[in-house]
């Protein structure tokens, strides 16, 4: 069997699946197929090969991928040696021809083999044979050691292959010889011929040499391309190919190559391997850029030869070898290679990876392989994560990589252009300086372009060839070319550029023919060159624009930075130029100078906006420019555009910014600037920070941005890029549109240039958008792939608030001292709401007095949610510093989203000691200075009542978490801001905490409570804190609970406010994370009144509480009326009248009752009540309605009956009702119906057991269908002064308004006083009033110490006939029924999640799955909490849980996420993986990826495709409804553990444990619940046992139902389960399915005769058992204890013993037999077992004749025999088969019908059911039976249906058979083959017309079964994992599962040899009856030894009788202490 590396689906053979009908006239093949591949190793001298052997098959629908065929494990391909493997691949079709080859490693590589045999095992008739007879060697034959063989399916026959003669032209050069070894690959139109070294005896490859070669392969048609390369190797390497001739000598044609190119890595363009199409001289290549990835681990590197083959869809196109030269395959580093091969066969199917294995150290660990073709825009990651070694894991050198599909990207398409430059040829022309260009078309431009110098490129008369890759720019327009030196030699003649695009052969010629040098020409080393010659008539002219530059007359607006500038118009720009030459001032940019300038570009068109900046540099940069002129020279100064600016460039002036936009003035168009909030933050890893200089480019659906420097961050933290620090940077430019990828790069300057980015968050306010764009990578030289910049896609956009510009200018009046120093806060308000209260800061001196010229003007520029028309403004100061008083004198604001200017005149003082001694005023527009000011005033209503304004606001609780880590706490002042959708709470200061009188400290919660009125839902959240103390505070999240509403938000936050970590803030906005929002029952405000009577002490300090009832049922929670000792004491004083507001469950329109007591604490605790009333407010209308309670009695220990607590009535209720005239209506009714006080009288009995009496307090609760008592203490016994002893019953009375019927209480003890543990038998519950008795039969402990430690405990009442109607409403309300049967197409889904071993890689959040499947249909969330109330995934572990959700059909997707929003919540999860047991599979996902905000990719959720998965044919269950029923006497209740096995006709479970969950299997108690149990229908027998463990092992069973979908068993037993009661005296029961009350299977008798040996020493002194083994399941152990002899077990003895009372088995096939070793001479020779059945009196032989010894024959002391009985089957070539039809509910016909079987040995004829007009057939939904005669074909694997008319004629029009399902039944063995079809079959008079159909479901016989049973030795291999601590010291045991049933546990023992041992592999042979097709095996060990620990990699089984290989995949800890702490693993098959 094969280690595959196969992406699969799940429908493999025998499964339950559709499979898709399969044509033979149309390819519509099944997807996965089954082949088995038969090696033949010659019988030559040296033929076998201890080399890796891999194959690849060829067929008509595709190719298989390269399957390796053996794992070291294995001794395979041994000389004259046979050797069978399986493997599965997608269906290819019928096979052509087959690659074989091996990899050359090894100490004996060469391999003779003789021939190859493929079946394809789904139809085994299709057998093909493969003669080789050949080498495959270096050393040996011809050296080929990859050979193609052509197939047929006669052995006889041996297919031709053709013969290419190719002719190798070495061009006559110096220098262009080569010694290397050279490689050719042929590609036709069907196939390839394989890599294959041109060498002959000869000298080959000379100067002007012709080499000739024969090349045999199978026919390859039409010859496309050649691939041809050398490996590198040899003193002169280096090669000048002319051309390659290929004369196909079966075809008779001769194909030309041309090449002409070096193949040299010191040459041309450094390539030593090309691809050349047929006669082509054009370059066609399509670019793939590689990235491999070396792994981080030890030894990871490599100097071996790298390459690569990549293939196309279906495999059917591939690449060729490709060698990734000059990559360094170094530990933890990224090689990245452009790859050109002439054709695009992306998206790829799979990657072949490898090496030559040829250095030193060559082993090399690949981690991924990720491939993206530009010319699709397709990035695709192939993961491997393995050695490629031959020392290492299997031994592989090369593999076959697969798509990880959830991993692939979308990206920018971008399509190959061929770039030659022309150098002049005139004296000094070339240059070596770095030559740049950039492209504009009518669709955009490209991104500027660096042309890598080589030192002779761009030399005089030279041509320079480029590939260059470019989006879709539509028509090209024309090229700006540069160079970068400024220097004397870097002059540049260039005379043209011509541009060429590969695929559309499009051409576009650039002339020049100029200087590019600053000492001749013009001076300038920029060209700017309009296209011409596709389309001459759109020729564009160069012109000169003049700019004047204007610097403002300021103090200090000089600068002596380099100044650039862009002019952007309608047609393009002129790129970023550098402002060198003035035209008119030799000091550029001085105070009040204008500065002229001239830039040469093609015609701009209208000219919109100019892009001014300078780089920062030198003493004084800062610069304040006025503005730019910009007119195309020669015309008039009048014509120019004029930009104002009038700012600072300047980094300490204005906003910081050094670059500015500029749009024209005056012609109202404003430009609509929009700003990108661009936050980076850096990796929180070693050496992370950089010193360069960052930039960026963002690309937009309208546009892309320039490549702009980040100078000036907004967070101001001065130094930027800092290891863990994110800087935020604000981009002002042009809209872009939507962003789709972002380029981030640094300039590599500074001593430390190496940066870490971790990731980028743009925030577009605007838009309200935010991308995320995660990187988490280097951008290094020296590290991973050493890029210093990248292109990322963002991750995830999400929408925020939307927001827009406003520009507020702040004019400050011209009078003395008018300016201020203090702070200035506005509020502006609209239509649609206001702002946030707004700092108006810049970093410039603000609101300074007006000088003479103009007014001082300060200009700010915030960002708002648009408030629509503006209708205030509130500006204030706060009269801090001195000078405060301030003169405004207007304030203008535009909206830039429609171009408004608002316009709000002030012209007063803001002052302390001038006009009015306002510091604020409110200003309005003054175009609606009219509007009344009336309206702007909130003017307060008079307060209203209480529980109005409680309804009216909402309560807020606050809970608020502090990190969990070092320094997280704050002793600054918090503030937190609420804001709702509606409005917001203004600031809130938190003072007060209710948990802590010291918050905010580390790891603590703090919770506050907060009002609000009308928020409407909440939004977001700002907290921060003043920064007073020890300051810096870590926010782990805010929880805001507001019950009125109904939900619990959580904000996430896990960041730092503070200023010396993280971004520097310490005010945060917060937003609530869906995932963790919790919704629940809205809470509705209560008024409530406590009267106290005026009687003497009626007043209390105690606690009082209380609970108010609905109807059904219904009440809230308890509810204490004080909150703290201080209220307590203030309150219920006698006579008072005390009134609270409590939010509580809403308990519906009718109170019923309530309950109020207190705790009896305090002073004077007694209380005496007069009455209670709760008003609440109408749900319907304006009023209230009143309940009055009324008591009138003590509530106190000392009076009356001593209740603290009392349940009252209503007795009037009061409605006040706002009628329509205004008039307050009050009504007032009686209450009549209301419920009546009850006297419960409760009897409890305490158990007559040892120290069952308890001293502790006992707490009752009584629950009826009308409501509960609420927990009752059981204070005083009126029966006994001590309560609760030994055998007493002690009683008690209850008052409490009429519970109904009561159906359950809840008990329990405090565990208070000496001795706590109490044992209680049961309660009696007596109503006096209805004088109804309930009773609750106990029979528990209620201890700490005892059973499962419980000390409350829930009973329900003992069923009577009188109340089974109350037990099955009542009791099934109240637990839980089956949550399937609510839902039917809801099933359960098993997730395992392994977390990874890394230290941070656990996580405490939630996680979930979302199981997608065809149409969109997909399970709610599944969460997937922990049991125990675990938290939290934990490095290394591994989880398992069982989750319910609906049936999405055949799974496409799984979605695993989890709900941790802040950066702390990061989880890297290994593997995930989802099983559904009632379809039968298990697909595993190789995730190794992290969930996390920081790490990664940024998403806590990902997608996983199923085609990523390996899928796993696992056991399919059906859920059955199990209903277990204990019976009614004395102690039945059992807490040991109990386990069930089930019987059918179809196989047996194995043993399930049947879970206690706390009250089941209690006396006289129904448990109903689902179990998972395979489909072995119709159902036999039961088995159930238990194990006696446990402080109550007895368990009386009455009986146990199972419920299917259409079928009822019942088991009864009705009796105990004990080894000390009952007659039985026995722990295991065996018992008959009942079903209909026909009895399945009879009682029986059996008479078991033991014969032993007459041979020396064959008698035995150990113990021996049996078990039988039949059609019905089996006996269970049988010990042979009780013989007619003695002397068991004595040489030639017969011992017989008889075994009454066991279920008959009905016919027998097999019994197992083992002794237990012990006593003196053990060994024992069994000559054979006879098992008499009387009930059937008939006896069953199994011969065996064999040593059951550890010392003799094999050593096993377990056998399996056989029944000798069933061999007299005998079997004919002929065979009778039944076929039953049905026919669909669509469409019947009247015509024949045919069906041909396709069996594994042969396929029988055409059998023609007939359709005749009296029988008619096929009629809609019948189902029709058919017999013939045949001959017996075998296991049938697929059927052929066809459908013809009875004439035979031909059929005009169509027609359609519709066919539901068919079933095969052979009628000698009665095996059953069901076919599920449901489709349509046309009708046709042709053969091919039919369609095939692959068997969905075998069902084998018994006697088939039976007749299977021979002996087989099985080699079982175990392989050990290689990781630390990995090898076991414990008893390993296995258990085979086949389709034949199972091998029972075998100890896998060898003698003298040190087993399971780290990465070892250990061999042992076993013999076992056939098992037949291996489903599963169970691997466990007992733990034992000092290290049990193991870690299991895999187990690989060997039938050795047909040399079957199944490998059973594990790589899992079987260890207490790792993973999930199990030591038994069940594996499943890998095909």
């Amino acid at each position: 069997m094969v280690p595959l590396f196969v992406k699969m689906d799940w429908n493999i053979v025998g499964n339950n699946t559709r499979s898709s009908p399969v044509c033979y006239g149309e390819v519509k093949h099944q997807i996965f197929t089954i082949y088995e591949v038969v090696t033949v190793t010659g019988d030559v001298k040296g033929a076998g090969t201890d080399a890796n052997v891999f194959v690849t098959l060829f067929g008509d629908f595709g190719v298989s991928p390269k399957v390796h065929l053996a794992s070291k494990s294995r001794n395979a391909f041994e000389k004259n040696k046979t050797d069978v493997f399986r493997i599965k691949t997608q269906n290819i079709g019928p096979i052509k021809k087959l690659r074989i080859e091996h990899d050359n490693t090894g100490m004996s590589a060469s391999w003779f083999l003789d021939r190859v045999v493929v079946t394809d095992m789904i139809r085994p008739h299709l057998r093909f044979y493969f003669p080789c007879n050949n080498w495959l060697s270096r050393e040996e034959g011809d050296n080929l050691f990859v050979r193609d063989l052509l197939g047929s399916l006669n052995p006889m026959e041996v297919p031709k292959l053709n013969k290419y003669l190719v002719s190798v032209f070495t061009a006559d050069m110096k220098g262009s010889g080569t010694d290397a070894d050279v490689f050719l690959n042929i590609f036709g139109e069907h196939g390839d011929t394989g890599e294959r070294r041109l060498d002959s005896d000869k000298d080959n490859f000379e100067r002007g040499s012709e080499d000739k070669f024969t090349i045999e392969a199978p026919n390859l048609g039409r010859l496309r391309k050649i691939t041809i390369g050398h490996n590198n190797r040899g003193s002169s390497a280096g090669w000048f190919l002319d051309k390659v001739v290929i004369d196909d000598m079966g075809n008779k044609e001769i194909y030309e190559f041309p090449v002409n190119r070096w193949f040299a890595m010191d040459e041309d363009d450094g390539k030593i391997q090309r691809d050349v199409l047929v006669g082509s001289m054009q370059p066609m290549g399509i670019i793939y850029n590689v990235q491999v990835m070396t792994g981080d681990i030890r030894g990871a590197g490599t100097n071996s030869k790298i390459h690569m083959v990549m293939h196309g869809s279906k495999g059917l196109k591939n690449s060729g070898k490709i060698f990734l030269e000059g990559g360094a395959f170094e530990r933890a580093l990224i090689d990245i290679f452009n790859v050109e091969i002439c054709e695009l066969i992306s998206p790829l199917s799979r990657v072949t990876i490898g090496h030559d294995n040829g250095a030193v150290g060559a082993g090399w660990y690949c981690e991924k392989v990720v491939i993206y073709c530009p010319f699709t825009g397709i990035e695709q990651t192939f993961p491997c994560g393995m050695w490629l070694d031959e020392d290492e894991g299997d031994g592989l050198i090369e593999r076959e990589l697969y798509e990880m599909v959830s991993l692939r990207q979308k990206k920018h398409k971008k399509y190959p252009w061929s770039l030659w430059i022309w150098t002049s040829d005139i004296k000094g022309a070339g240059t070596d300086a770095q030559v740049f260009l950039q492209i504009y078309g009518e669709k955009g431009k490209s991104d500027e372009i660096k042309l890598e110098n080589n030192s002779d490129s761009f030399e005089q008369g030279q041509i320079d060839k480029f590939m260059i890759e470019m989006p879709d720019m539509g028509r090209l327009l024309k090229l700006r070319i540069w160079h970068e030196k400024r220097n004397p030699f870097a002059g540049w003649h260039l005379a043209k550029v011509t541009l060429l695009k590969t695929l559309t052969m499009d051409k576009y010629s650039f002339e020049c023919g100029r200087w590019l040098d600053i000492n001749e020409d013009d001076n300038e080393i920029v060209r700017e060159l309009p296209a011409t010659g596709l389309f001459p008539d759109t020729f564009i002219s160069v012109i000169k624009y003049r700019v004047t530059i204007c610097t403002g007359n300021v103090s200090g607006s000089g600068t002596d930075a380099s100044v650039f500038l862009n002019v952007i118009g309608d047609l393009g720009d002129t790129g970023e130029r550098l402002m060198f030459m003035s035209k008119n001032n030799v000091n550029k940019f001085e105070k009040g100078n204008h500065d002229e300038f001239l830039i040469e570009s093609v015609f701009l068109g209208q000219v919109r906006r100019v892009r001014v900046g300078h780089d920062g540099r030198g003493g004084g940069c800062g610069w304040y420019l006025d503005k730019v002129l910009v007119r195309e020279e020669g015309q008039p100064e009048s014509s120019a555009t004029e930009f104002p600016c009038f700012r600072w460039l300047d980094r300490n002036e204005d906003d910081g910014q050094i670059i500015r936009e500029l749009v024209p003035a005056g012609d109202g168009v404003r430009l609509f600037n929009v700003g990108y909030h661009i936050a980076i933050k850096t990796g929180s890893v070693n050496g992370a920070s950089s010193d360069s200089k960052v930039f960026v480019k963002l690309y937009g659906e309208k546009g892309d941005t320039d490549k702009v420097i980040l100078a000036v961050s907004d967070n101001d933290l001065r130094n930027y890029f800092e290891t863990a620090r994110t800087d935020i940077f604000t981009l002002d430019t042009y809209d872009i549109g939507k962003i789709n990828r972002l380029l981030i790069g640094h300039t590599n300057e500074g001593l430390r240039a190496g940066w870490f980015l971790d990731s980028v968050q743009i925030s577009v306010p605007v838009h309200g958008m935010q991308y995320m764009f995660p990187s988490h990578r280097w951008l290094c030289k020296d590290e991973a792939d050493g890029k210093v910049e990248v292109e990322i896609y963002p991750s995830e956009v999400l929408e925020i608030e939307k927001l827009i510009n406003y520009e507020i200018t702040v004019v400050t009046g011209d009078i003395r001292s008018a300016g201020t120093n203090a702070d200035v806060f506005c509020q502006i308000y609209g239509d649609e709401g206001k702002t946030e209260i707004l700092a108006l800061e810049s970093r410039s001196n603000n609101f300074e007095r007006g000088t003479t010229e103009i007014f001082k003007e300060d200009v700010f520029s915030l960002t708002a949610v648009d408030l629509g028309v503006l209708k205030k403004l509130r500006i204030r100061h706060d009269n801090s510093q001195a000078s405060a008083g301030w003169f405004l004198d207007r304030v203008e604001i535009v909206d830039t989203k429609d171009d408004t200017t608002y316009f709000f005149p002030c012209k007063r003082w803001l002052a302390v000691d001038e006009d009015d001694c306002q510091l604020s005023r409110e200003l309005v527009p003054v175009d609606e200075a009219f509007m009344k000011k009336g309206d702007e005033d909130e003017d307060d209503s008079e307060a209203t009542l209480g529980l109005e304004q409680k309804a009216m606001s909402t309560t807020y609780t606050v809970r608020i978490k502090t990190g969990d880590k070092k320094y997280a706490g704050t002793d600054a002042n918090v503030f937190m801001t609420l804001f709702g959708t509606k409005d917001d709470t203004g600031i809130i200061t938190l003072k007060a905490s209710k948990t802590h009188r010291n918050k905010f400290e580390r790891g603590m919660i703090d919770e506050f409570t907060v009002e609000a009125v009308d928020l409407g839902p909440l939004r977001k959240l700002r907290i921060g804190h003043d920064n007073c103390g020890s300051a810096g505070w870590f926010l782990d999240w805010v929880e805001i609970d507001a019950q009125s509403v109904g939900q619990k938000l959580r904000f996430p936050c896990g960041r730092w406010l503070d200023k010396g970590e993280d971004d520097g803030a310490i005010v945060r906005d917060l937003f609530p994370n869906p995932l963790q929002t919790e919704f629940y029952t809205p809470f509705v405000p209560y008024e409530i009144k406590t009267f106290t009577s005026d009687v003497f002490g009626a007043g209390t300090d105690a606690d009082v509480f209380i609970v108010l009832y609905g109807r059904d049922a219904v009440c809230t929670q308890q509810k204490s009326l004080c909150v703290n000792k201080r209220e307590r004491r203030m309150y219920f004083e006698r006579g008072a009248e005390d009134m609270f507001i409590v939010e509580l469950e809403d308990v519906g329109d009718v109170i019923e009752k309530i309950r109020i007591g207190h705790d009896n604490r305090g002073v004077n605790p007694g209380w005496h009540l007069d009455r209670v009333e709760i008003r609440r407010l109408l749900r319907k209308g304006k009023g209230s309605e009143t309940v009055i309670f009324p008591c009138e009695r003590w509530l106190a220990k000392s009076e009356e009956d001593g209740e603290t607590v009392r349940e009252l009535q209503p007795s009037d209720i009061i409605t006040e009702k706002l009628s329509r005239d205004g008039s307050l209506k009050v009504t007032e009714v009686e209450v009549e119906d209301a419920l009546e006080t009850h006297t419960y009288n409760v009897s409890v009995m305490t158990g007559d057991v040892s120290g069952s009496g308890t001293d502790a307090n006992v707490f009752l609760t009584i629950y009826g269908d009308l409501g509960d008592t609420g927990e009752r203490k059981l204070s005083k016994s009126e029966t006994n002064s001590n309560k609760f002893e030994r055998g007493s019953v002690d009683k008690f009375t209850i008052e409490a308004v009429d519970l109904g019927q009561v159906f359950k209480i809840k008990i329990r003890h405090d565990n208070s006083m000496v001795s706590p543990d109490w044992y209680l038998d049961q309660v009696e519950v007596f109503d006096l009033d209805t004088e109804e008795v309930y009773l609750f039969l106990c029979e528990r402990w209620l201890s700490r110490k005892r059973e499962d430690r419980l000390i409350e405990r829930v009973f329900y009442v003992k069923v009577t006939d009188k109340y089974s109607h109350i037990h099955h409403d009542l009791i099934l309300r109240s637990v839980t029924s089956s949550r399937y049967y609510t839902r039917l197409a809801v099933i359960p889904y098993h997730v395992s999640i392994c977390t990874g071993p890394e230290r941070d890689a656990s996580t405490t959040s939630r996680a979930y799955v979302i199981i997608a499947g065809v149409n969109h249909a997909q399970t709610e969330r599944l969460w997937l909490d922990l049991p125990d109330g675990r938290k939290g995934f934990q490095a290394g572990s591994l989880e398992s849980f069982e989750a319910h959700g609906s049936d999405v059909g055949e799974i496409k997707k799984v979605e695993l996420g989890h709900d941790g929003a802040t950066p702390e919540s990061c989880w890297l999860v290994d593997e995930l993986a989802v099983a559904v047991p009632t379809k039968g599979v298990k697909y595993i996902f190789a995730c190794k990826c992290w969930l996390a905000k920081d790490r990664g990719d940024g998403l806590t959720a990902r997608v996983f495709n199923v085609l990523d998965a390996e899928a796993i044919a696992i056991t399919q269950k059906v859920i059955y409804e199990l209903t277990v029923v204990t019976g009614d006497v004395q102690n039945a209740g059992t807490d040991t553990k109990i386990f069930m096995s089930v019987f059918g006709a179809n196989g047996s479970t194995e043993e399930m444990m049947l879970q206690k969950n706390e009250d089941r299997f209690e006396r006289g108690q129904e448990d109903t619940f689902n179990m998972e149990i395979d489909d072995i229908a119709p159902l036999k027998k039961m088995r159930l046992r238990i194990d006696g463990s446990g402080s109550r092992p007895d368990w009386f069973l009455d009986k146990v139902t199972l419920k299917g979908w259409n079928e009822v068993y019942v088991f009864t037993y009705e009796e105990w389960l004990s080894r000390t009661r009952g007659p039985k005296r026995t722990v295991i029961c065996e018992m008959p399915a009942v079903v209909d009350d026909e009895v399945m299977v009879e009682l029986t008798t059996y008479i078991i005769q033991v014969k032993t040996s007459d041979i020396s020493g064959a008698g035995t002194d150990a113990n021996v058992w049996v078990i039988v083994f039949g059609e019905n399941g089996d006996t269970g152990t049988l010990a042979l204890k009780d013989s007619t002899k003695s002397n068991k077990f004595e040489r030639k003895q017969v011992d017989m013993f008889r075994f009454p009372d066991i279920l008959s088995l009905g016919d027998l096939s097999k019994v197992r037999v083992w002794h237990d070793n012990t006593g003196i001479a053990p060994g024992w020779h069994l000559e054979h077992i006879d098992v008499k059945d009387e009930f059937m009196d008939k006896t069953f032989r199994f011969p065996c004749d064999r040593w059951l010894s550890k010392k003799g024959d094999d050593g096993q002391i377990m056998r399996e025999l056989a029944c000798a009985n069933n061999d007299y089957l005998d079997l004919n070539e002929k065979t009778k088969y039944e076929i039953c039809v049905t026919t669909g509910d669509t469409d019947e016909t009247k015509e024949n019908a045919w069906i041909v079987l396709e069996g594994k040995k042969c396929r029988s004829k055409e059998l023609v059911m007939e359709n005749s007009s009296k029988k008619k057939r096929f009629l809609r939904g019948n189902v029709d039976r058919f017999e013939f005669s045949s001959k017996n074909v075998g296991d049938i694997a697929a059927i052929c249906l066809g459908h013809t008319p009875k004439d035979g004629k031909k059929v005009k029009g169509e027609a359609y058979w519709h066919v539901e399902e068919v079933v095969v039944t052979e009628k000698e063995l009665g095996n059953k083959y069901i076919f599920r079809c449901n489709a349509l079959i046309p009708l046709s008079s042709k053969r091919d017309d039919c369609l095939t159909f692959e068997c969905t479901k075998t069902v084998e016989s018994f006697a088939s079964k039976a007749r299977s049973l021979v002996p087989v030795k099985y080699e079982i291999i175990i392989i050990t994992g290689d990781e630390k601590g990995a090898g076991t010291d414990a008893n390993v045991f296995i258990t085979i599962y086949g389709s034949n049933g199972d091998s029972g546990s075998r100890q896998l023992r060898q003698r003298l040899r040190n087993l399971f041992e780290r990465g070892q592999t250990d061999r042992f042979v076993v013999e076992m009856l056939d098992m037949g097709d291996l489903q599963r095996v169970r691997v466990e060990h007992d733990n034992s030894g000092l290290c049990p620990g193991w870690l299991l990699d895999r187990v690989e089984i060997t039938n050795t009788a047909n040399g079957v290989t199944t490998i059973f995949l594990c790589g899992k800890w079987l260890d207490t202490n790792r993973a999930d702490g199990q030591i038994a693993r069940v594996l499943y098959p890998k095909y």
